[in-house]
């Protein structure tokens, strides 16, 4: 055996075989076929039958020597399950291949079209190809693109041009091939010998097929009869019996009527039932409408090869039909069976074409039967890696496998775009092999479009390709469906196949994942940009990456113009990786991925628009709609009707959303455009409505994320009136149509409620409100045609009024609310529900929020006028409540504590409010006492205030609401202890008793001032706490003064006093902007010691008080330093022309000076009497005595008469307190 011939042995399998699905397959792959490699040539093979229609292989008849084959075996030309067609067509294998076989395996197999495979064909067009370096026989194919996979046909000319000389089409291909082609070629009538060895090829056949009958023949004056009427055959002529050329023409003009009449039916039934049988059968899942009937598989389009075969040759994957009958039994399971002449050899044509077809079948084996003149000589067993070494049949299996993968390289280097029908052409007896584009050809020519054959079932196949892909829901092929669809769109008319029109541009909506977040975007962004398949190509390809396409062929000047590409010599297609492919990926089909949603949403409108224009143009209308102008914008504005309308759509909406019955049922009469219920028209406008509403709803969720909220209405209006059309066409709405409602409901109530709190830009929301884009008045156009779409104006209106506002709001949230707890949705909404009971709490907040406001300004109004509560702030105080306490239950719903602790504390502010209506007025229209109603409510308001910190357990559980709740109910205890210390209800209540709960009360406060953690609010606490200890220091003085007997008591007073005006003063001192009020809480305490003093008789207690009330008075320094340097800064500004709001009280501050001196005056002058009559003479008497001279001399009133300023004069009393001290 030579060493440069690869051999190939394959392993017997039971090829009898149910349909296989592709894992399945794939998973026998490895059982399928083993590999021999032979010094350095390496040839690899591989099949796995699909799908096998034969009976298991029976034992062939080993016929006995001498056995005459002239004469016909008594079951000849039945009709045979172990030979299938090769009997009754007398050929080993099928003697012509239909014009569109590779589509009906398409069909058949169609999860391995676009991706898997790189070749459908029958097998006898592979053998073809394979042999044309070999053979001068002519070749005729049409080529045709499916992303990286290449369908295989024979294009039989001649039954064209015959068709067209009766009808007149594809005279522009006649014109051009007799231009292109040797007049002298014409089809060649076959040879009394060819018919004569077709003839006993078939007898062989079922010889050994018939077991032991094998011996019988026919009688022989049956004989006799058919050589006489074999002499009368007409055309061809061929000596053999009468029966066998009876049969054969039967068989030859039924398969000639067949071709005519197949390219007929394309012809004059395009989009009738063929492309509905064929178009769906794996749109399977509910997002994905079946379209189309399934079982019509006729119209030429079966795939009728008895075996359909997944063949791996090297890196090359093909589907191919065979009809070769294959024997087995015994020692051989798997034989193929030949038939020679023993006085001819074979050659290498008949050398490859047996080893091909072993190779595809998986054979390992063949058994070769020779004869003489028809008599049966011997048997031969050969095995299939044996046969490339036959005697005069000799060739290299590597040289096939470069002629395989030039060729496979070559096609798919010039055959980019999907859609179009490549012709292969090589003429009879040239070298030279040419490939043309005949849909390019077509467009070119004068005559009607739409001429090609071949466009509908390519048309077909690229849809049902896109739809499996579709349904495998792997994003990375997104770009390969996508260049899919616009093909098969490209090729059809829609006026004749509106169906699958609609449906791919549905599916073209389908891509884009409206609901996908961004980081999916993000990590899935590179992939689709990539666009999926490797070899999947756009239609809109440039001229120049198409000449850059066809790189690879004769660097000579081309004659052929208009030829896509030429291989200027077979014998090129020897040399190995000659036609190397090395295109890449076009950029054309890559999947558009895009960041911005509402650029994802827009091309989702545009193919729904395409969708809904093209089922529009397929109803018959019983009468027409009146026309509108497309350019005319419908208005989307409607007057108003109240809340009451509002009430009544969402309750029409739920009577019809909660229906049970299914989509359609019930729809009898045509519907308002004259659509029929249930028909594909009914069933892809409900796609496409549901599709067009989504869309919508992103955006607005975009534009409500970008605080357009004018836009955000227009958009859910918009996303709104299409489920009102969809509700419109259908009598129920299906569980997963009403969870998107629910959350286009809710959303709309979000834009209504943001709407409400952004009042002042509402000119800005009413422009982009009514702006309206072309696209949007078409798709309303299209609504239209099956709904008013007025079923949620009041929901979607752009009102005025913020109430209203917030009430459609909180009846939108009302509404998804009791859809979401339908018996319908009561298992599929849970984490919707939650969302939207989150929502229904914070509208009824804000709605309480709005009319305890209400109540507020009301009684704002009403300030300094005597007053009673009215029954507008009662009736707005009811409203209030009810809203909180809705608010609080839907919270507890959902467990959410630190929202309800903000509507108790809502609730609490509400009974100040309500506290402060009941303020106690007196004739002269001055503050009363502090009235029951008032410490009514302000315990009520101190009541929610504590459920509220008891709900959030500790500061841990969310910091800022416990800081807010802590500080508000510090303010209501303040507020209460305050009001009940300057109102005193002394008609009602002893001094005492007001005295003790004033304290209890600022206690209370004091006990929730958070001095220690670092907040903003910590100054405030501060200042309060300084506040308290100062106003029960003032409280204790006033009752140490005014208590009369009870000695012990006065002492606890005095004391008490002494403890809060030191902590007062503590805590003024930490704060830098309260100068006044630690002046004054200094000289309180200097007034409280000078009265102390008063009651006491001994000298020596006196100076001691004395000293300590001097001391308090050098405290004083603190306080004008403060006030120095505000009013210092209060300057600057002024100077620099900077508007000042200085929280400093000039007036408060001159007349606490004016206290200052007296009592700072009257302090030395008891210090210099006291020193005068005291016996004991000391320095400090002395100095304090020098001191008061310069004192007495300073003269506040000289320095205003002077005209100082104010900073000159605390200047002065600072430098003047700072020299005496």
């Amino acid at each position: 055996m030579s060493s440069d011939h690869g051999k190939v042995s394959s392993v017997s399998t039971d090829h009898t075989h149910e349909e296989l699905d592709p894992d399945s397959a794939a998973s026998e792959d490895t059982k399928q076929g083993t590999v021999i490699c032979l010094s350095n040539n390496e040839v690899k093979s591989r099949a796995v039958v699909k799908y096998s229609a034969a009976p298991p292989p029976a034992t062939y008849a080993l016929l006995q020597e001498k056995t005459d084959l002239k004469l016909p075996p008594a079951n000849w030309l039945r009709e045979s399950a172990q030979l299938g067609s090769a009997g009754t067509t007398m050929l080993g294998s099928s003697s012509k291949s239909k014009p569109f076989s590779s589509f009906g395996m398409a069909y058949d197999f169609i999860d391995s079209i676009g991706n898997d495979v790189d070749v459908v064909s029958d097998s006898e067009n592979i053998k073809k190809l394979l042999k044309i370096p070999y053979s001068k026989s002519h070749v005729s194919m049409a080529v045709h693109r499916v992303g990286r996979t290449l369908l295989l046909d024979e294009l039989d000319i001649q039954e064209l041009f015959m068709r067209s000389s009766q009808t007149g089409d594809w005279t522009w291909l006649k014109e051009f091939y007799q231009r292109l082609i040797d007049q002298k070629w014409q089809r060649k009538k076959k040879s009394k010998e060819h018919w004569y060895e077709k003839a006993i090829l078939s007898k062989f056949l079922y010889y050994s097929i018939n077991g032991n009958d094998v011996a019988e023949p026919v009688p022989s004056d049956t004989d006799a009869c058919a050589e006489a009427e074999g002499c009368e055959s007409a055309e061809y002529g061929p000596s053999w019996p009468a029966t066998f050329n009876t049969m054969f023409s039967f068989v030859y003009i039924s398969l000639h009527i067949f071709i005519l009449s197949l390219f007929s039916v394309f012809q004059e039934r395009v989009g009738n039932t063929y492309a509905l049988g064929h178009v769906t059968s794996v749109l399977k899942e509910q997002n994905l409408p079946t379209l189309f009937n399934e079982g019509e598989n006729s119209q030429g389009l079966k795939n009728d090869f008895v075996r359909n075969i997944l063949w791996t040759f090297e890196d090359i994957h093909m589907l191919v039909g065979s009809n070769m009958p294959i024997f087995g039994g015994g020692r051989y399971p798997a034989v193929s069976l030949r038939l020679r002449d023993n006085n001819k050899p074979i050659n290498i044509l008949t050398g490859i074409d047996y080893w091909l077809d072993n190779l595809m079948c998986n054979v390992p084996e063949l058994v070769m039967c020779f004869h003489v003149n028809g008599i049966v000589q011997k048997y031969e067993m050969i095995k299939t890696e044996d046969i490339p070494d036959l005697e005069n049949s000799t060739f290299s299996t590597r040289v096939v496998k470069d002629i395989a993968q030039n060729i496979l390289s070559f096609l798919k280097s010039n055959c980019t775009k999907e859609g179009h029908t490549y012709w292969l052409f090589k003429a009879s007896g040239s070298d030279i092999v040419k490939l043309y584009d005949l849909t390019t050809l077509c467009e070119e020519a004068p005559e009607e479009k739409c001429q090609n054959p071949f466009t509908l079932p390519v048309a077909v196949l690229l849809y049902k390709v896109a739809s499996n892909m579709m349904l495998k829901k792997n994003r990375k092929h997104y770009g390969t469906i996508r260049t899919l669809l616009l093909n098969c769109i490209k090729l059809l008319d829609e006026e004749k196949h509106p169906q699958i029109i609609a449906s791919a541009h549905y599916m073209l909506s389908e891509l884009f994942h409206l609901d996908d977040s961004s980081e999916d975007e993000e990590g899935n962004g590179e992939s689709l940009r990539n666009g999926g398949s490797e070899d999947s190509y756009s239609e809109d390809e440039e001229d120049d990456e198409e000449d850059e396409s066809c790189s690879y062929t004769s660097s000579e000047p081309l004659q052929d113009c208009k030829a896509v590409a030429v291989i200027k010599s077979v014998g090129e297609l020897s040399v190995p990786e000659k036609y190397k492919s090395t295109h890449k990926i076009r950029p054309n089909c890559s999947f558009p991925v895009s960041q911005d949603k509402e650029e994802k949403c827009r091309l989702v409108l545009s193919y729904v628009l395409k969708g809904l224009k093209a089922v529009d143009s397929s109803i018959k209308k019983e009468s027409d709609l009146p026309a509108a102008d497309p350019n005319t914008p419908i208005p989307l504005k409607y007057e108003e009707s109240g809340a009451r309308a509002v009430e009544k759509e969402i309750a029409l909406l739920l009577d019809r959303g909660l229906s049970t019955a299914p989509c359609g049922e019930g729809l009898k009469l045509p519907m308002r455009s004259g659509m029929l219920p249930g028909s594909w028209q009914h069933q892809m406008k409900l796609q496409l409505f549901l599709k067009a509403s989504k869309a919508y709803y992103v955006l607005a969720e975009a534009a409500t994320n970008l605080l357009k909220y004018g836009r955000a209405l227009r958009y859910i209006k918009l996303a709104l009136q299409c489920h009102d059309a969809y509700c419109a066409i259908s009598s129920g709405l299906y569980p997963r149509v009403l969870l998107f409602h629910s959350q286009c409901l809710y959303l709309c109530g979000d834009v209504q409620l943001m709407l409400a709190q952004n009042a002042s830009n509402r000119a800005a929301y009413l422009e982009e409100y009514n702006y309206q884009t072309k696209e949007d008045q078409e798709i309303l156009h299209c609504l239209h045609r099956e709904s008013s779409c007025q079923a949620f104006n009041m929901a979607t209106d752009l009102a005025t009024d913020p109430e209203y506002q917030l009430f459609v709001s909180s009846k939108c949230y009302e509404a998804a609310h009791d859809l979401l707890t339908s018996e319908a949705l009561k298992d599929l909404g849970q984490e919707q529900l939650a969302q939207v009971l989150k929502r229904l709490g914070n509208i009824r907040n804000e709605m309480g929020v709005f009319y305890m406001n209400q109540a507020a300004a009301l009684q704002t109004e009403k300030e300094g006028v005597r007053r009673t509560v009215c029954a507008a702030e009662q009736e707005l105080w009811k409203k209030s409540f009810s809203y909180f306490e809705k608010g609080m239950q839907n919270f507890e719903a959902i467990s959410d504590s630190v929202n309800k602790a903000l509507l108790l504390c809502n609730i609490g502010r509400l009974m100040r409010i309500c506290a402060q209506a009941h303020c106690a007025m007196t004739t002269e229209e001055s503050r009363g006492e502090f009235s029951p109603e008032e410490a009514l409510y302000y315990n009520k308001a101190v009541d929610y205030y504590q459920r509220a910190m008891k709900c959030l357990g500790s500061r841990e559980s969310h910091t800022a609401v416990w800081d807010s709740v802590n500080w508000e109910l510090s303010t209501t205890y303040f507020t209460l202890a305050t009001l009940l210390q300057d109102y005193a209800p002394l008609s009602r209540k002893a001094q005492e008793q007001i005295e003790r709960e004033v304290t209890e009360a600022m206690m209370k406060s004091l006990r929730y001032c958070d001095l220690q953690t670092e907040s903003a609010r910590q100054p405030l606490y501060q200042y309060r706490a300084a506040t308290i200890h100062h106003r029960l220091a003032s409280m204790y003085h006033s009752c140490y003064r005014n208590q009369v007997g009870d000695e012990s008591l006065r002492k606890q007073h005095r004391s008490l006093a002494e403890l809060h005006y030191s902590k007062a003063v503590r805590l003024f001192l930490n704060l830098s902007d309260a100068p006044c009020e630690l002046l004054r809480t200094l000289l309180e305490r200097v007034a409280f010691a000078e009265f102390t003093m008063a009651g006491q008789s001994s000298s020596a207690v006196k100076l001691k008080t004395l000293t300590g009330a001097l001391e308090i008075m050098r405290e004083t320094c603190s306080a004008f330093r403060l006030i120095h340097k505000e009013l210092q800064d209060q300057q600057q500004k002024e100077a620099f022309d900077s508007p000042t709001s200085s929280g400093l009280n000039t007036e408060e501050v001159m007349k606490l000076i004016g206290v200052f001196e007296p009592s700072f005056s009257f302090l030395l002058l008891q210090l210099v009497k006291l020193s005068t009559t005291s016996k004991r003479k000391s320095s400090i008497i002395q100095s304090w005595r020098c001191k008061y001279s310069p004192s007495v001399c300073f003269d506040v009133k000289l320095c205003l008469v002077e005209k100082h300023t104010d900073s000159d004069l605390f200047a002065v009393v600072v430098m003047r307190t700072k020299k005496m001290f």
